[in-house]
């Protein structure tokens, strides 16, 4: 097992283009953003996050609800949308370390701070049914090591062992100085590094993969300065996880050379950056949506249900679930639909009967 080191080697050659061709993304991502308003930002923000903190869960095999995680986002940021739900506590406890690694992305990491992520991953103190140790570092003895393993009992893959637990306190000051520390790193390969060092230290008894991805979130902001978040790194690691833990699992065996990490990290964020462009559109298509003339008129409960639909409404919209949503009767449901057919804004969809629904006019946007 090699010594974690906080100084890694690299081909500088290697990287140099790959890393000058994410920062000039970065940089005209950023551009297109600050130009299309605040409330566009917001918006794209709230669907960058959601999608980060949903996909994220989902590499670790959790699957969250993402009305519950939008809701619980928006709430958080003081961002007005129709149709919040009440958020778990387990959703809420990844939704609450997110935003605290990218809208405080200046101040300094410390043990506290990583403990409080991990307690709120984990408020019951459990992994499932097996009882963790929480809000600490992990305390297995040496009969008992860290590993990463995979396959059936008895004929299990180690895949990787983590350093002893007597050693996780000097290892994780070294790291977390390391990562306060202003050097001559660029920003994203500094995140790059950050993510592959706290995985490969693994000082929790679970949640090690969560956790290290808001540290790579919470550094990308570090790069971008700022708390807008406008493309998702845990989305594109969901996408690409084969070779991530391909990657990962011959990193951690080989010497410090991290070469091909820091190749396999900068093209996977270079996939993201490309990736964002289907969220904004999206922003951009709803933003023309309410920009069109026919909009300006819809009451409040109207513009509720089509910010929903906007929003991707999950089954069909009958007259029956716009009165239960819109906390009106079924007959001022009636004409809300009416009215909003009347000036094409939605169809009917031809069923008929209690199974009429309706839908958005993509003509429209």
């Amino acid at each position: 097992m090699r010594r974690i080191r906080p100084h890694f080697d690299w081909k500088k050659e290697a990287i140099t283009q790959l890393l000058a061709d994410v920062r000039y993304k970065q940089g005209k991502l950023v551009g297109r953003m600050e130009s299309l308003g605040f409330n566009l930002q917001a918006e794209a923000t709230l669907q960058t996050l959601t999608l980060d903190v949903l996909k994220s869960s989902e590499i670790e095999g959790e699957i969250l609800d993402p009305n519950q995680v939008r809701s619980s986002i928006a709430r958080r940021l003081g961002i007005d949308i129709a149709g919040l739900v009440p958020a778990d506590r387990n959703v809420e406890g990844v939704v609450e370390m997110m935003l605290d690694a990218t809208q405080n992305y200046s101040k300094p990491l410390s043990s506290d701070r990583l403990f409080g992520w991990h307690a709120v991953l984990f408020p019951t103190g459990r992994s499932g049914m097996h009882k963790i140790v929480v809000g600490s570092w992990r305390n297995n003895t040496k009969d008992d090591p860290m590993q990463v393993v995979s396959g059936p009992m008895g004929r299990k893959k180690v895949h990787f062992q983590a350093p002893d637990a007597d050693k996780l306190d000097q290892e994780m000051t070294r790291f977390i100085e390391w990562f306060n520390t202003t050097n001559d790193i660029d920003d994203v390969l500094k995140a790059a590094i950050a993510h592959l060092w706290f995985v490969t230290i693994h000082p929790f008894d679970d949640g090690n993969g969560r956790i290290a991805r808001a540290i790579t979130d919470m550094q990308l902001s570090r790069a971008d300065q700022s708390v807008q978040r406008f493309y998702s790194m845990s989305a594109q690691i969901r996408v690409e996880r084969n070779g991530y833990y391909s990657v990962l699992e011959k990193t951690q065996k080989d010497d410090l050379d991290i070469t091909e990490w820091l190749t396999w990290f900068l093209n996977c964020l270079d996939h993201a950056l490309s990736a964002t462009d289907k969220t904004l559109e999206k922003v951009i298509q709803k933003a023309r949506f309410w920009e069109n003339p026919k909009t300006h008129t819809v009451n409040d409960r109207q513009k509720k249900l089509l910010n929903m639909l906007l929003d991707g409404f999950q089954g069909k919209l009958s007259s029956s679930k716009w009165a239960t949503i819109a906390k009106c009767s079924q007959d001022t449901a009636s004409r809300d639909i009416q009215d909003l057919i009347e000036k094409g804004i939605l169809l009917k969809v031809p069923a008929g009967g209690r199974s009429t629904s309706y839908i958005l006019n993509e003509s429209i946007h």
